[in-house]
């Protein structure tokens, strides 16, 4: 379990985050939702050591992440950021096979390869596996970058815009896998999403930030109506019922 404890992180004097808690539910996805500048990014980034807080504490498993040897550490929890390039020329075989470092430190053994080839399953990436990174296009970077993080194999997966620059078929794809890896695999994923109807439909839990504090915390259904949208986003959203889902019908929302 991950338990986010008082957290603040400041730039100046503005708070970027301030005095947030939150505990992350094992086998859960949890999203990260709010308008831009509300703090999620530098939530997650404070969760996965890339930043660290002026104030509060991230407990992992009890224990201060701070204080977590790095390898140990990577074993349990695996982040993508936001921007993902790299400056060596890879294929997409050896990018998703970074993901094992921790465990092999870039010597695989048949047991890690087992990993890298689940991983290009998940993503449907075998066809790609000998192509180098800088050769392809956006969205399927993306994808071999959240291949990476799947072969790394750790409990807790942290993702942040992991839809950016993917178009509407892989955006659901990517959603999918991610439900996949719960349902099947009993991971946790935290996961920073814009689009509030794709964590709608596929997150248990979510967490609301607005001008970095948390304003809303709670399973899916309990965020998605129309009160709480207004408490979050400032604008009047209404949310229709669709195959069972919950859909927030905001581009023709009032303001």
């Amino acid at each position: 379990m991950i338990k986010i404890k008082e957290l603040t992180k400041r730039y100046g004097k503005k708070n970027v985050v301030e005095d947030v808690s939150v505990t992350i539910e094992p086998g859960t996805i949890t999203s990260f939702i709010g308008p831009n500048g509300a703090g999620k990014s530098t939530l997650l980034s404070m969760v996965s050591r890339l930043l660290e807080a002026d104030s509060g504490e991230v407990l992992l498993d009890q224990g201060n992440v701070q204080k977590w040897k790095s390898n140990e550490f990577a074993k349990r929890v695996s982040i993508l950021k936001q921007s993902n390039h790299t400056n060596v020329r890879l294929t997409v075989r050896e990018l998703i096979s970074f993901g094992r470092y921790p465990y092999s430190k870039g010597r695989l053994t048949e047991n890690d390869q087992e990993y890298v080839e689940q991983a290009m399953d998940y993503m449907n990436l075998h066809a790609l596996q000998d192509q180098f990174i800088d050769e392809l296009s956006g969205g399927q970077r993306q994808r071999a970058f959240i291949a990476m993080v799947i072969a790394q194999d750790t409990d807790y997966i942290l993702l942040d815009e992991p839809l950016n620059n993917l178009d509407m078929k892989h955006s659901v794809q990517i959603m999918k896998i991610l439900r996949r890896l719960v349902n099947e695999l009993g991971k946790t994923v935290v996961i920073v999403l814009h689009d509030i109807n794709f964590a709608s439909v596929y997150s248990d839990r979510i967490v609301a930030l607005k001008d970095g504090k948390l304003v809303k915390n709670g399973p899916t259904n309990d965020i998605i109506n129309s009160e709480a949208l207004r408490d979050i986003y400032d604008m009047d959203i209404p949310v229709q019922e669709q195959n069972g889902c919950r859909i927030c019908v905001y581009f023709n929302a009032q303001s």
